[in-house]
């Protein structure tokens, strides 16, 4: 239902160029950014208490941390084409396997158009992103930092770029350990997405109905008086409950991610209070129009993810202590749900007791 490859190529050929480099400068911030990232593995781990799971706890298979890659735009979009192929085969094959599934030409013509509306997502998004952990594209997972962008953030803000990288480093090396202490995490990721795809209709009625009833809700998104997303617009109540469940992890993943970041970036980056409230005044201040786009693709509900989920992980830390917040880890049933990211005592009543 997509091709793949002409969405890479559309991404290629949209893909705005990032600051001007010389060579020499782009060797620069390469061999920085990979010793930024290897100078938070020792911070983060200790104060986290989490690392990689031993070879005699993984039924003999060894967890290892995946590879650090400075790329480019392009090759970021490459790297989630990929991801992205493997989180949507559930949603694909269910599309593919119903009896109105379309056939020649028809085909043709929407795998294309699948792959321009994918190839022009992405090459948005690969201007907007600093660095991610993907565990999905290959075991045990990557940890991808976009060199362009991190520079072209860290220019915006003037801020210090030895302390900036090292900042970006420090949420993203939470996420390595995250995935690499806890193995069975990415997997249960995957199996909601195949939740979710066992939860889509394909009657057309059905689909219909989402989207006339939806104009209304778009049209406040863009407007600015609703929280809500496309994603949100479109789907049904099954779907709804499925991602409340992925919203509840993911809030959990990017909370924890940031209070660590402000946990150990004090004793390890001079200017992380400069840092922190002037990349906040870069987030407040962007123009209507980028602010629309944000709410239609969700990323402002991510922004919300951040918020809530350190105030989450800092309620339950000073309730229960780090040792009883890490029980969060232990299984997927000690996995916050979205509502309990809201109240984090209730977490607390349900694991602890």
């Amino acid at each position: 239902m997509i091709d793949w490859d002409f969405a890479l190529k559309t991404a290629e050929r949209m893909v705005p160029p990032g600051p001007a480099l010389s060579a020499a400068e782009v060797d620069d911030v390469m061999a920085d950014l990979r010793d930024a990232a290897s100078d938070a593995e020792k911070p983060v781990r200790t104060f986290t208490g989490l690392s990689p799971k031993p070879a005699a706890e993984t039924g003999g298979t060894s967890h290892v941390w995946g590879p650090v890659l400075v790329v480019d735009r392009a090759r970021w979009v490459e790297a989630n084409l990929a991801s992205s192929r493997v989180l949507l085969e559930p949603v694909v094959t269910k599309l593919q396997n119903a009896d109105r599934a379309p056939s020649g030409l028809a085909k043709s013509v929407g795998q294309s158009i699948n792959g321009i509306e994918i190839g022009a997502l992405l090459s948005f998004m690969s201007t907007k992103v600093l660095g991610q952990f993907d565990p999905f594209g290959s075991e045990p997972g990557r940890l991808l930092l976009v060199a362009p962008n991190i520079v072209h953030a860290e220019r915006q803000l003037g801020a210090d770029p030895h302390d900036f990288r090292r900042w970006v480093c420090l949420h993203e090396e939470t996420h390595r350990v995250q995935f690499t202490a806890v193995p069975w995490l990415g997997a249960h990721l995957r199996s909601l997405v195949a939740e979710f795809a066992d939860a889509t209709e394909l009657d057309a009625a059905a689909l219909g109905k989402l989207l006339t009833s939806g104009i209304g809700e778009i049209i406040r998104i863009i407007r600015g008086v609703s929280d809500a997303s496309l994603m949100d617009v479109l789907q049904n109540d099954a779907q709804r409950v499925v991602v409340d469940k992925v919203t509840g992890v993911m809030s959990l993943l990017e909370g924890h991610a940031d209070v660590v970041m402000d946990g150990v970036g004090p004793e390890v980056i001079p200017s992380v209070v400069e840092i922190r409230r002037a990349f906040e005044r870069r987030r407040a201040g962007a123009g209507s129009l980028d602010r629309a786009v944000r709410r239609l693709l969700g990323l402002e509900s991510k922004m919300r993810q951040y918020r809530d989920g350190a105030a989450f992980v800092r309620a339950v830390t000073d309730a229960v202590g780090l040792e009883g917040f890490n029980a969060v880890w232990s299984s997927a049933e000690n996995l916050p749900s979205k509502s309990e990211i809201q109240e984090p005592q209730t977490w607390v009543r349900r694991v602890h007791g």
